[in-house]
């Protein structure tokens, strides 16, 4: 039996790609191009199975209609996928799957990582020392925000937040509040001792830094607009990890020139890999390119999960990890 057409639409780790080339007939992205539209369109046509991820253009109905389709699964490469039009996928009968769980903890260190660099002003520092300008330790130097004890919000409670939390009050004695429609089982929130609060707003509100891990798309585009970074302490850190849409970028700049918020610290943006230019100038910013996932151990993780679930759906089973 002729083993499954499956196609990387980027590249992959080399310890994925050779699993791939082990269990299926495979195409590899070998320049690791972006595809056009066309070519997702004729991967639909050639493959029973396409492994997208989210750098990717948006596989929407346009691309699932193609005629002559052959893809029955498409195997994101990724926890999120608002890359994937879903209820475009179920109307064609095209199986979608992610790829939870395996990147939580190395997402959660960048987001610490953030608001430490953000607050400690440690991008800043940096830069003051490559650069020659550093004349000496003085008492007044480079005053920052202290991180110890103070006020953790989350925006969204899943798997990756609760990492956040972990390394936030067990190791910086952090205090933990949350707002979740979907909250986690009642033994999480103890154990973090955590307060639940009703709204996004009642969040905003009352944290010294305020963490996004909701999903990016429909109703939470600009979640994070101009009337509720307004709501945020004006000491307070925007910290965002999940997707970029989830921040209104023009309304966020207007904040941080304005003083309405201290500082932000951001993993993603918008519109990727574009960014918001008066960004890219501000001191009170720390800007890295999607790096939420980026350790070899993870995105080796995310290439097999992915390749697992192609497996399963082939071997007639039900994929572990079906969104759609």
């Amino acid at each position: 039996m002729s083993k499954p057409k499956v196609i990387l639409t980027r590249k992959w780790p080399a310890e994925a790609e050779a699993k791939a080339q082990e269990l299926f007939d495979v195409v590899l992205n070998e320049d690791d191009h972006k595809m056009s539209v066309d070519e997702l369109k004729a991967a639909m046509q050639t493959a029973d199975a396409i492994c997208p991820t989210v750098s990717d253009f948006q596989i929407n109905s346009d691309i699932f209609a193609v005629d002559g389709r052959k893809c029955k699964i498409v195997s994101n490469f990724g926890v999120g996928f608002n890359n994937i039009d879903t209820d475009a996928a179920k109307a064609a009968g095209v199986v979608v799957t992610n790829t939870p769980e395996v990147l939580t903890d190395c997402t959660a260190d960048i987001a610490m990582s953030l608001l430490l660099t953000v607050s400690r002003r440690v991008g800043e520092g940096e830069r003051l020392v490559r650069d020659k300008k550093w004349d000496g330790w003085c008492p007044t130097h480079m005053l920052a925000t202290k991180v110890t004890g103070k006020k953790l919000g989350f925006i969204g409670f899943g798997r990756i937040a609760q990492a956040v939390a972990q390394k936030a009050h067990f190791g910086f004695g952090m205090e933990i509040s949350f707002y979740d429609p979907y909250p986690p089982k009642d033994e999480v929130i103890k154990k973090f001792s955590a307060t639940q609060l009703d709204t996004v707003e009642d969040v905003l509100k009352g944290a010294d830094f305020v963490t996004l891990h909701c999903p990016g798309g429909g109703a939470n585009t600009n979640l994070m607009n101009a009337e509720r970074l307004g709501m945020m302490k004006n000491s307070a850190f925007l910290i965002n990890t999940a997707r970029g849409d989830v921040v209104d970028e023009p309304a966020l700049v207007q904040a941080l020139k304005d003083g309405v918020i201290a500082g932000a610290g951001l993993d993603v943006f918008a519109k990727e890999p574009t960014v918001t230019e008066d960004l890219l100038s501000m001191e009170n910013v720390v800007l890295l390119p999607h790096l939420g996932s980026a350790t070899t151990e993870t995105r080796v993780a995310m290439g097999l999960r992915s390749l697992a679930n192609v497996k399963a759906f082939f071997d007639g089973d039900e994929p572990g990890d079906r969104v759609a």
